[in-house]
């Protein structure tokens, strides 16, 4: 019998962790040191890279300080050092097809962490027909050899968001606001230069790392009857 049927899920649980916020606190540190420094993103160089990985790397040594939660938890590991290393290529302008590479497989990794119970496959449509849509105003500003890679990371987040929102939590949140900071950065890098860009695409994208990071708390939820 499967033990996810058993019984009504697991509620996050941070109350019964105090030591979440504890060992959390490494997370904000990073983050505001990346957010005072604001390297200028004209400066490509390993220190950059560093600083801006700092946060994510910090997320994975939290996870290694809570209660293992099975494959779940070293899925959530795995998506993250990906993650951290998307960002260390995002720095270099060259570096860019390598970093949609490694955050594409980070993506693969959060869709399996996150299962496929309950399976909402309307769900799936609509989120699918709205990146279609979205893809399709930004296909006209996309140079060609980027039109096939970053359609098949769309796709790929597509399913993340998917799998995220069906899930609910705090993996929801996450998965949105990651869907968020990567419509921004694509805007802004392929179509348009928008206000405070930078500003929205990193506060975004730390908050929805860390969002999908506490989801290791979250049991899943009931199959849908």
């Amino acid at each position: 019998m499967d033990a996810r049927k058993e019984g009504p899920p697991r509620k996050p649980c941070f109350s019964a962790q105090p030591h979440v916020v504890r060992w959390l606190s490494p997370f904000f540190l990073t983050c505001a040191v990346y957010f005072l420094l604001w390297i200028p993103e004209d400066q490509p160089s390993w220190v950059g890279a560093l600083v801006k990985c700092m946060p994510i790397l910090s997320l994975v040594v939290f996870l290694w300080t809570v209660p293992s939660g099975g494959g779940h938890h070293f899925l959530l590991q795995g998506a993250l050092l990906c993650s951290a290393v998307g960002d260390a290529c995002l720095i270099w302008p060259e570096g860019f097809l390598h970093g949609v590479a490694a955050f594409t497989l980070a993506h693969l990794l959060y869709l399996w962490a996150f299962g496929l119970t309950p399976l909402q496959p309307g769900l799936l449509l609509r989120i699918v027909l709205a990146c279609i849509l979205c893809y399709c105003l930004l296909l006209w500003h996309l140079p060609p050899n980027m039109v096939l890679p970053l359609m098949a990371y769309s796709l790929v987040l597509a399913a993340m968001l998917w799998r995220g929102l069906a899930r609910g939590g705090s993996a929801s949140w996450g998965a949105l606001l990651f869907m968020l900071s990567d419509a921004v950065l694509a805007w802004n890098t392929f179509a348009q230069p928008l206000p405070h860009a930078r500003l929205v695409i990193m506060t975004t994208y730390y908050a929805a790392q860390m969002l999908i990071t506490l989801s290791v708390f979250q049991g899943p939820r009931l199959k849908s009857t």
